[in-house]
Order: C-alpha cells, then sequence, then structure tokens
C-alpha cells in the first residue's frame, strides 16, 4: 500500500481545479455546441467555429474526455487516496492524455487561440496546466510505483 503524501493531495487537488472549468466548457460543447456562450468560451468573444471540421473536434474531444478522461481521473484519484498502485497505473494514464492532446492542440488550436486569450491564459491554463499536470502524476506515479514515498 502507498500511502498518500501531500504530493498526492496537492495533483489531486490541482487537478480538480484545472478540470472543472474545463468539463463545464466541454459540456457547453455537448448541451449547446452552436450557443454563443460555448463559442466565447471555447474560442473567443465573439468568434465562431472556423469551420466543419473544428467544430466536429472540439465536439468530439469534448466526448471523449467526458467518456474517458474524466472516469479515468476519477478512478485513478480514489486509487492514489487509497494508496493502491493501480490509481498511479490509471494517474500515468490520464497524464499521458493529457500531453497527448496538449500537443495536438499546440498545432491544431495555437495560431487560433493565443491571440484571442494571450500568452498568460495561453500558456497556463488552456495549454500549461494540463501538460504540468500530466508530466507531474506521469513522473510521481513511476516514482511512487518504483518505492519512492514522497
Amino acid at each position: 500500500m502507498l500511502e498518500p503524501t501531500i504530493v498526492t493531495w496537492i495533483l489531486v487537488i490541482f487537478g480538480i481545479v484545472i478540470y472543472l472549468p474545463l468539463k463545464y466548457c466541454q459540456i457547453l460543447v455537448i448541451i449547446r455546441p452552436h450557443g454563443q456562450k460555448t463559442k466565447d468560451i471555447a474560442i473567443g468573444k465573439g468568434e465562431d467555429w472556423r469551420d466543419k471540421t473544428h467544430f466536429r473536434f472540439s465536439y468530439g474531444a469534448a466526448w471523449a474526455d467526458w467518456i474517458i478522461q474524466l472516469p479515468l481521473f476519477i478512478a485513478g484519484s480514489i486509487g492514489v487516496l487509497l494508496g493502491q498502485s493501480w490509481g498511479y497505473m490509471i494517474w500515468i494514464a490520464v497524464g499521458a492524455i493529457c500531453l497527448y492532446i496538449n500537443f495536438i492542440l499546440w498545432f491544431s488550436e495555437r495560431e487560433y487561440v493565443y491571440p484571442k486569450w494571450g500568452p498568460l491564459v495561453y500558456y497556463t491554463w488552456y495549454w500549461g496546466f494540463y501538460v504540468y499536470w500530466g508530466l507531474a502524476v506521469i513522473a510521481y506515479g513511476l516514482l511512487r510505483i518504483n518505492g519512492l514515498n514522497i
């Protein structure tokens, strides 16, 4: 059993804090994909989907996150708080998903989102926090599974 440490709690809380606004935006995309509030949050004030491909990508990513990533995040967080190695393995998978999708977003969304939100928001909230959290849980999970108690 891997007792949760302060680092475990920090990563769980940070994960929840960064996921809540994302999940709110994604539920708007799922429920009201062409609503103005959805577009204002997902794209930028007064903007519209660039084309059908952009809309479909955003809509599909929202569904994928709700069906795959969110349940894995919840299960992994419960597992690490219970001190189970499987929780860390699930966290590593969620971290890999965060890195994977955010490197795709770096190439597909940056030129549109960056000018609308600015560098501070883009490199912290929109893109950065998920990369930082993903890297942190991968590294932390690997260290914990291999016996380091940090």
